[in-house]
Formats: C-alpha cells, structure tokens, sequence
C-alpha cells in the first residue's frame, strides 16, 4: 500500500507496532513457560509419583475453568461432552507418556523430540485423507499436497532427532526418550480427532477445554486409586517449597495463563503468527535444559538439536503455505 492510498483512519506505525507487541509478548511467554514445563516437570516428578503430580496438577485447574465457563458448559450437548472426553482421554495419554518419558530422559530432549508434532501432524493429515505428495504424484482430489520441501524438513527432523538422541555415541535412544516419541504421535492424533469429531467444532473453546482436562483428571484419579505408586495426598505432604512452586508453575502458568492468553490473542492476531510464537518452545526448552539443568548433549546431541530446531520451522512454513 502506497502512502497515498493509506486510509486517514488507520493507525500510526509506532501505535499499529507496538500494539502487535504487546500481543506477541504474553504469547512468546506462553512459549517460554511451555519450554521450562519438562525442565520443572522433571524436578517435582518420580517414576512413582507420575500419576499424583498429573492429578495435583490439572486438581488445581479445572475448578477455576469450571467457574470461568460454567454457562457454556450448561449448554453443551450430550454429542459435545461425549467429543470432548474421547478428547480428554487422548490429552490423558499425551500427559502420561511426556511425563513418564521427561523423567527418564533430559529436559533438552523432551523438549525437542516433542517438537515433530509439528512434522507428524500435516504427514498424517494426509495419509488420513489419501493425499499423494508432489514428489511421488498429484494429490487426490480433497486432500492437500505434500511437498518436496516439506518431506525434506520431515527427513532433517528425524535426523536430528536420532542424534538427539545418541549422547557421546550410536546407542539406542533411552526408554524416555521412546516415550516422549510416543507423546509426539498421540498429539498428533488429538489434532486429527478434534479436527474429524463434528460434535465439538461449535463448541467454544473454554467448555472442550475444560471437558478434555476433566475427563482426564479423572483417568489420572482412577489409575491413582488403582494403586501402583504413590497417592496424590502422600505426594503432596512430601512436597517441599521447590516442589509446590513447580507445581504451581506447571498448574498457573503452563495451563491456565497458557489457555486465555490464545483465547486472547487469537482475537488480536492472525492464526500465522500465534502459531509461529508458540512454535518457539523447542528452542525454550533446549536452553532451560542447557543453562538451568546442566544438560550436555554433545556434539552429536547439538548438531541433532539444530536439526530438529531447523527441521521444524522449515516444516512449519511450508505447511503453512500449502
């Protein structure tokens, strides 16, 4: 747009840039906080309090989003809640296996790994819909190509993935890292099934929300109740001040101020750039696991970072350009 063709309406550029700013802020906080969530996730969880850290955690969440949402929640249909729990009982998965993997493997690596959600999710997207990518072919009809840029940042991904993984030399990847790997593919079947459950579409976002953390609450109650490791109760009279502040950090600041930040900011900004602030948490959670836990990856374990790093974001683009 030429300058004189501007509408005499339109905001000044220092006002119009700082406006984005202080949108772009609490998102990147957002992604900051999501990248030291393994980092703290880490620091307060056993392989025998997983299940009890998972219920104190999103405990102290729901009720707050069942206060904020209750009128919508009234209004949802019985097709709605029954959407929102298949949901809900994936998003369980999803935690169980990132929590279980970040304690058997680095913060740095969780973080990473974690990141090919972003590769694995357009590549199921289109074996679900029967798309041929450009490279071997024309897509269907229905579905949208994959192209040879985005198979190459899949293939750069996975490459820096398995130097990730190798430490000081070829090894096999740790059983933390195999779970966090798992974690990767279940997020990537939460997108597919929110996107193909028809019910929860008209849904506002504050009610599927709330569902899906409820209804997997209510998985980590029922696997506490089975027995099996330590009660929620015993876990939180253990709990020290470390402990209770991460808890707090993971409940607060990754969960709920993470949730109405995007209610907020997907308002004031376009889908793009919300996508592209938080796809920054890899990188958040490479430099928590370096500078605060001491990670070391190597030389293998930092060229598979940049790779992955890179891998994603070329990964992001493209998928965002199709």
């Amino acid at each position: 747009m030429t300058a004189s063709s501007a509408s005499p309406y339109a905001a000044p550029a220092p006002l119009a840039a700082r406006r984005a700013w202080l949108t772009d802020l609490p998102l990147l906080l957002v992604a900051v906080f999501w990248g030291g969530s393994y980092l703290a996730a880490k620091g307060i969880t056993t392989s025998h309090t997983v299940v009890a850290v998972l219920v104190l955690r999103f405990a102290l969440v729901v009720p707050v989003l069942v206060a904020a949402g209750w009128r919508g929640l009234r209004a949802l249909t019985g097709a709605q809640w029954r959407g929102a729990a298949l949901l809900g009982g994936i998003l369980a998965g999803i935690f169980l296996l990132e929590t279980y993997g970040v304690v058997h493997t680095s913060a740095t690596n969780a973080g990473l790994i974690i990141s090919l959600t972003m590769i694995f999710t357009p590549l199921a997207e289109a074996a679900v819909t029967r798309t041929i990518p450009r490279a071997l072919g024309s897509a269907q009809a229905g579905g949208t190509p994959i192209s040879r840029g985005f198979l190459g940042a899949a293939a750069l991904s996975v490459t820096g993935v398995v130097l990730l993984t190798q430490g000081a030399g070829f090894t096999a990847p740790s059983s933390g890292d195999v779970l966090i790997l798992l974690a990767a593919v279940a997020r990537t079947a939460h997108v597919l099934a929110m996107a193909r459950i028809k019910a929860v579409r008209s849904a506002d976002s504050l009610s599927l929300t709330t569902v899906q953390l409820g209804t997997a609450v209510l998985v980590f109650a029922v696997l506490a109740a089975a027995g099996g490791g330590v009660t929620p109760w015993a876990a939180a009279l253990e709990f020290g001040p470390r402990e209770w502040a991460g808890l707090i950090f993971l409940s607060v600041f990754c969960t709920l101020f993470a949730f109405f930040v995007q209610m907020w900011a997907v308002r004031r900004t376009s889908p793009s750039r919300v996508s592209l602030l938080l796809g920054t948490e890899p990188l958040w959670a490479a430099l928590a696991g370096v500078a605060l836990a001491g990670d070391r990856p190597g030389v293998l374990g930092l060229a598979g970072a940049v790779l992955v790093l890179g891998g994603t974001a070329w990964g992001r683009r493209g998928a965002d350009a199709q």
